[in-house]
């Protein structure tokens, strides 16, 4: 009926600029403004519209945009004395992490050198700034040119937030995200503690009593543990899919699904999208995969015959649960046959993980599969068979029929192999 979706778009300016439809989330920021954290780090599964978010903050903030325009309409602009305060007022520095990958450490390093070239690459006119050090614009011209050292790409944030403050004469907004990525990659690939090594400083460097940053915002799938990444940040707070903040904005909500819908002249298919794209439960709110919902509708707005598919899918997770279930002194096949026959299970869920999970327990298995989705909370009201609540353990089910089918096709054959080994 003419609507067009935000298919293949995570960046919030195209999304605004082509005219797609779009879920309102700007209540998000006067959220996150609320808080008022130096280090705010936000983690959900993938597909969650991280990315979107964080680049709508970027476009929000940004003191070299105007971007009044793409904000009409939306529920922030109704709140006219925080966006005279925030909106275009700030520098703001937008890295994501998601491409930092590689087969080997050394492949890696390079993505890594060439994601911060990129930036350097956006932030050109910090090069011929009167108003930052010397010293920093040589540091910047070998990151933009690839040709740093492992002191310079440790530092690179350090140097870039620095030089940015000083040439606009206000401290930094920093945005980074997907940033457990490289780690997890790197545990894939056996090369964990040398990236670790590098992301330590690389991110940790720059909320350690750093008046040159405003704040800084950050996403992931994992809250790595604070000693690893998060040691010196003042201030510092941590929102999992458990925290009540930002439950109604990373996800779509019912009432927005069916909204959707019928502006797609589609709502006879909610009964069906929500049995497979429902059911994931954050800080007790309900909500829908953003990417499946986008998907499916996609299809149906050309088939409206379409059966729902599996959109949702993520190898690097995949290859951690595989690494459980190959560990002879971890029992959990009788656990996953509860689950998959529509059961729960009652676990302690760690909030603090790291991605070396080689001498780990069965509870970061379980933590894993809570906090990346593959899982989530049981409602009281659920009536679900094996709900029996117990002080400091969550209640877990599967969330919905495409979890249900990626489980069963996968564990199913990994269980399979290994009895044969």
């Amino acid at each position: 009926m003419g609507i067009k979706l935000p298919l293949g778009f995570d960046l919030f300016d195209k999304v605004r600029e082509s005219d797609c439809y779009y879920i309102d989330k700007t209540g998000f920021i006067s959220e996150l403004l609320e808080e008022n954290f130096k280090v705010n780090l936000i983690t959900r599964p993938r597909r969650f519209g991280k990315t979107l978010t964080m680049s709508m903050l970027a476009s929000f903030f940004d003191i070299r945009k105007d971007s009044g325009a793409l904000f009409e309409g939306l529920e922030i602009s109704g709140n006219r004395d925080l966006c005279e305060q925030w909106m275009n007022k700030w520098p703001v520095l937008f890295l994501t992490l998601k491409d930092v990958n590689g087969d080997t450490f050394e492949d890696a390093y390079d993505m890594l050198c060439f994601s911060i070239a990129s930036l350097c690459g956006e932030h050109d006119y910090l090069a011929d700034s009167e108003s930052v050090r010397d010293s920093d614009r040589k540091i910047f011209s070998r990151l933009k040119y690839q040709e740093g050292t492992l002191t310079d790409v440790k530092t690179a944030l350090v140097v870039l937030i620095r030089m940015m403050e000083a040439h606009f004469g206000k401290p930094v907004i920093l945005l980074i995200d997907e940033y457990d990525v490289p780690l997890a990659k790197a545990n894939d690939n056996g090369y964990y503690l040398k990236m670790l090594n590098v992301i330590q400083n690389f991110l940790g460097m720059v909320w350690k009593t750093n008046p040159a940053l405003k704040f800084a915002v950050v996403t992931g799938c994992l809250r790595i543990a604070k000693e690893s990444i998060f040691t010196g940040a003042n201030n510092f707070i941590a929102r999992s899919v458990s925290s009540k903040w930002y439950n109604q904005y990373f996800g779509f909500t019912e009432e927005e699904v069916a909204a959707l819908l019928q502006k797609a002249g589609l709502s006879e298919h909610l009964d069906g999208i929500k049995k497979w794209y429902d059911g994931y439960l954050f800080g007790g709110r309900e909500v829908y995969c953003p990417w499946d919902v986008i998907n499916h509708v996609s299809m149906l707005m050309k088939d409206k015959g379409a059966k729902p598919a599996n959109y949702w899918k993520d190898t690097s997770h995949n290859q951690i649960i595989r690494r459980f279930i190959d560990r002879k002194n971890l029992p959990v096949q009788d656990k996953f046959e509860t689950l998959l026959s529509g059961g729960a299970i009652r676990e302690h869920i760690l909030e603090d993980l790291t991605y070396d999970f080689d001498s780990s327990t069965e509870e970061n298995l379980w933590s894993i599969l809570y906090l990346t989705g593959y899982l989530t909370e049981v409602q009281p009201e659920s009536g679900l068979r094996g709900f029996q609540p117990e002080t400091g353990k969550k209640v877990l089910r599967i969330p919905n029929e495409e979890v249900r089918n990626l489980l069963a096709e996968t564990v199913a054959k990994w269980f399979t192999d290994y009895s044969m080994k």
